[in-house]
């Protein structure tokens, strides 16, 4: 008997234990919801914690360092910067040189810069939509990105200054479209424009240190060489004609359209739901695609063939238009260039047309930001530049290896 009594009372006390137990956990539960709502009002530092916030470890090592900066960065939509410059060198006729590299390193600043300052800008935002970000998530701190988004800008703007003056200017109408567009014009309905702006000006950056640095190469070769009687110049000719930078704005509006799509389709990534938006950016993807093909296929016809020498080669009666024109490897390099650019961006958007999810949205905005990369190739080729376009396209296997482990979105 005196062992069931004490049964009994042990079983009586656990309702009351579990009801402490359990109002504990409800008081701890309610002060962590209070702090997280005050952090979340207050806004300090812009990192309010979310329900799935990793914390920062005490012993986080550099690796763990290291893959936050680059998911900041997100270092795998890099290799679709490096065209723009070689589109643009291709555009105006003129072979990859200091003028190209030198852009080609100011747009790899500017481009890092905008996302260290795009991820500054969110911080908030992902704090609800995309906790895991290097931001949010506390493994890195909203003054790190935004002092990393300075250094850069002005990194960029000193390699643009050492291309000439005109590739400074072309920058820092580049640098100031990139802040604009993160810090305003993001939320706004210029946002996708500004972001076309930002590719289209990247572009014409690329032919304008190629043209810069060319004109100043071609003056010191005449400064240097000797006069020779009877010759007019002693300078080699470029192998094409000299040309401006506006020459590459067709090919930097290509860009721009194509980044304007893609940019497009972005505003929806976090929450989905839009058919509409993907199906018309895979209409104007498929007619991109068409006009760099037929615009270049047009352009060899109309022009002589190698060692013609122009009108005065042809036979008497003969004219250009009448000459049948025949498939060169550069047709067949355009053309393949050109059905990678459809192959990378056309499925996804498709697939986020029928199920416009978010994660099938942002596969279709990864895709079109990989498809930058096969699409310059292109627009390298049609502008007479093949060797151009196949070291444009060396760079999609290193994009799609580190795109698996870095999501270029």
């Amino acid at each position: 008997m005196r062992w069931r009594l004490r049964a009994l009372s042990v079983l009586g006390a656990l309702p009351a234990g579990l009801r402490a137990a359990s109002g504990a956990r409800g008081r701890a539960g309610g002060d962590t919801g209070d702090r997280v709502l005050q952090d979340g009002l207050s806004g300090t530092g812009g990192t309010a914690p979310a329900p799935d916030r990793h914390r920062p470890s005490p012993d986080r090592g550099r690796g763990d360092t290291v893959r936050a900066w680059t998911e900041l960065f997100r270092v795998s939509a890099l290799f679709s910067v490096p065209g723009d410059a070689l589109a643009g060198a291709a555009a105006v006729g003129r072979s990859p040189g200091r003028g190209t590299a030198l852009a080609i390193g100011a747009s790899l600043c500017l481009y890092e810069a905008g996302m260290a300052l795009n991820d500054w800008a969110d911080r908030e935002e992902d704090a609800v939509d995309r906790p895991h970000r290097p931001i949010p998530s506390g493994r890195i701190s909203p003054s790190a990105a935004l002092g990393a988004a300075g250094i850069l800008t002005a990194a960029g703007l000193a390699l643009a200054a050492r291309a000439g003056r005109p590739a400074l200017a072309v920058a820092t109408g580049l640098a100031a479209t990139v802040w604009a567009y993160d810090l305003h014009l993001k939320h706004t309905k210029a946002g996708q424009a500004a972001m076309a702006a930002a590719r289209t000006l990247d572009l014409l950056l690329g032919a304008t240190a190629s043209v810069a640095a060319g004109a100043r190469g071609g003056a010191a070769a005449r400064g240097s060489a000797p006069v020779v009687p009877g010759a007019a110049d002693n300078v080699a000719a470029p192998a094409h004609p000299a040309r401006g930078p506006l020459t590459a704005l067709p090919a930097a509006l290509v860009l721009g359209a194509h980044t304007y799509g893609v940019t497009a389709v972005s505003r929806h990534e976090a929450q989905g739901g839009s058919t509409a938006v993907p199906m018309a950016v895979l209409a104007t993807t498929a007619g991109l695609g068409a006009a760099v093909l037929t615009a270049g296929r047009a352009a060899r016809t109309r022009a002589p063939e190698p060692g013609a020498g122009g009108l005065g080669a042809m036979g008497p009666g003969e004219h250009r238009a009448t000459r049948p024109h025949r498939l060169a490897p550069a047709d067949l390099l355009l053309t393949a260039f050109t059905g990678a650019y459809l192959r990378t961006a056309g499925p996804p958007l498709l697939h986020a047309a029928l199920n416009p999810s978010p994660p099938l949205t942002q596969r279709a905005v990864g895709g079109g930001i990989r498809a930058m990369i096969p699409l310059q190739a292109a627009l390298a080729t049609r502008a007479g530049a093949p060797g151009s376009g196949l070291a444009v396209m060396a760079l999609v296997p290193l994009a799609r290896s580190l795109a698996r482990k870095v999501s270029p979105t």
